[in-house]
């Protein structure tokens, strides 16, 4: 039997189909058709290829190149202090004078000690020549003998003498102590009216003085570098360590750069057993006085000669366990390499390994991709070579 729809019914009918189709139409996916999803956005750009110098980093030590512990000479009161503590004083100043009153009396005794002996001298000259006068008329040969070895015993006598005044008269400019070098003096460990010792190894110090410009700084190298250091300088890959110049760069306790400069003049003849390093000293110009012996620094010195390098930024570098992975777009296509890096060179990592100079290395973004995935590359300016990097080429390269 047919019983006819209601119109409420129909109109409910034909509302649902409306949305159906509009569903159908707009806003809901076909049974065959796939989400795509949009490529991860990364920067990438080509490894910086540049001829660098690697410098390799120790930590060194000023010293003076000249350093003397001012001690007297002779015994005595002291009685003046001609300078201030810390300052600065040529060769051959006076420091400190030792009371002379003494040393001049020995000085004037054997003075007098000397013209005696020259008495003596000319008394015993007159006495011999008597004796060859009356040997011609048959004086006894003795006599004449006897006269001749007066006289010898009497110019012993004066050459004693005098060399007895020379050490006065020395002794008495020993009560003038003088600065034998140039330098910065430190402070005065005795003061006025106290008694000195001098003369041997008990001689009392008075100060000490160290030389400044120029000073010298020291380091120690481990032996495997020492090692790669003789290896470039036997192939060409660097200057020899020992027979050619080596240039070192230097910077203080808060300096950003290395901004000052030495040259290599001594290498150790040996190998420390205790610590597996060898010593090396640079001699380090100081003009204005700053550098003084016993302050730190950090020592750069070449660990090669000019080459060209792979360079990329650090950040680009990630940390899988024990190695060190980038990741380079090959196609549009992320893949994962496992690198050897180098030191830092005026901010970029050297790569020894596992990038070319042709690969599109990520630089940010790599958070956000694995391995085998596409992805969209934004480029990025390499970075520029510096002036100091030029000049430091420049100057291994003469």
């Amino acid at each position: 039997m047919f019983f006819p729809r209601r119109p409420r019914t129909a109109a409910i009918i034909l509302v649902a189909a409306a949305l159906a189709l509009y569903a159908f139409g707009f806003g809901v996916t076909r049974p065959n058709q796939t989400l795509e999803t949009p490529k991860p956005r990364v920067v990438a750009t080509k490894p910086t290829v540049r001829t660098i110098v690697e410098w390799d980093r120790y930590t060194g030590r000023f010293s003076a190149v000249e350093s003397v512990q001012v001690r007297a000479r002779v015994s005595g009161y002291l009685t003046d202090i001609h300078f201030a503590d810390g300052q600065l004083v040529k060769e051959g100043d006076r420091l400190f004078t030792i009371d002379r009153r003494p040393f001049e009396l020995a000085v004037s005794a054997a003075d007098a000690e000397r013209r005696v002996a020259e008495s003596a001298v000319a008394l015993a000259r007159q006495e011999l020549s008597r004796a060859q006068s009356l040997r011609k008329i048959g004086v006894a040969e003795e006599v004449y003998e006897q006269r001749m070895a007066a006289l010898r015993q009497a110019e012993a006598r004066l050459a004693a003498t005098g060399a007895a005044l020379d050490r006065a008269k020395l002794d008495l400019e020993f009560t003038n102590v003088r600065a034998p070098i140039a330098g910065r003096i430190d402070a005065h460990s005795v003061s006025v009216g106290n008694l000195v010792s001098g003369g041997d190894s008990n001689a009392t110090l008075l100060t000490n003085i160290v030389s400044l410009d120029p000073i010298r700084v020291t380091f120690d190298v481990d032996q495997e570098a020492y090692l790669r250091y003789i290896r470039g300088g036997s192939d060409g890959g660097r200057p020899s360590l020992r027979d050619t110049p080596n240039s070192v760069r230097i910077a203080l306790s808060g300096d950003a750069d290395f901004t000052r400069s030495g040259e290599l003049d001594f290498v150790s003849n040996q190998i420390d057993r205790d610590s597996a390093t060898i010593r090396l000293r640079a001699i380090v110009d100081n003009k204005d006085l700053s550098l003084v012996p016993g302050l730190f620094a950090r020592i750069e010195l070449a660990g090669s000669g000019a080459h060209p390098a792979v360079m990329i930024p650090d950040e680009a570098i990630s940390v899988d366990q024990a190695s060190h992975v980038v990741f380079v777009v090959d196609r549009g296509t992320a893949e994962r390499r496992t690198v050897t890096l180098g030191p830092i060179v005026e901010g970029l990592r050297v790569v020894r390994s596992g990038v070319g100079p042709d690969d599109f290395v990520v630089t940010s973004g790599s958070q956000n991709i694995r391995a085998g995935q596409a992805v969209a590359i934004l480029d990025a300016a390499p970075a520029p070579v510096s002036k100091r990097a030029a000049a430091d080429i420049g100057r291994l390269s003469r």
